[in-house]
């Protein structure tokens, strides 16, 4: 089994109360991030407008959450599953995304995602199923250490 190292990374936790919320064009640019996605991801709003979405994606991602994702929003119009995004600062932070086709007179013109939070339970469950995913489909899978706190 081969891994890829990484030093230990800190999570962000979503806070129960809020939403994190953005739109992207057909192609996954971000168009609009409401305040709890600047501040979670650690960026300024100004920062993430124009990017891809991709911007946010953890390395731990299996790409085929992200194939099944796109899959999904092109035959049913939407997506929901859980996922572990990048932080501007390398740490990260899990969520619960839905995400679904926005339509103007009957013409899809853009994509919406309201993330909420997830139960620990939930982290530990989907980070094993996703290293179990990579594994099979000749994925790396990341090595974190944990190293003792130092003064």
């Amino acid at each position: 089994m081969e891994y890829n190292s990484s030093n230990f990374l800190l999570e962000t936790i979503v806070p129960s109360e809020e939403l994190i919320v953005s739109r992207t064009d057909l192609k996954g640019v971000i168009t609009y991030v409401n305040d709890t996605f600047a501040q979670i991801s650690g960026y300024e709003a100004n920062e993430l407008l124009g990017q891809s979405h991709n911007v946010v994606r953890h390395p731990d991602m299996p790409k085929a959450v992200f194939q099944d994702l796109w899959n999904e929003l092109q035959t049913k119009g939407k997506w929901s599953g859980y996922v572990k995004n990048l932080r501007k600062d390398q740490g990260y932070y899990w969520v619960y995304a839905e995400i679904s086709g926005v339509y103007k007179d009957d013409k899809l013109i853009e994509y919406k995602s309201i993330r909420t939070p997830m139960s620990f339970e939930k982290k530990v469950e989907y980070q094993v199923k996703y290293d179990q995913l990579k594994l099979t489909s000749g994925e790396l899978i990341r090595h974190v250490s944990y190293s003792p706190y130092k003064k």
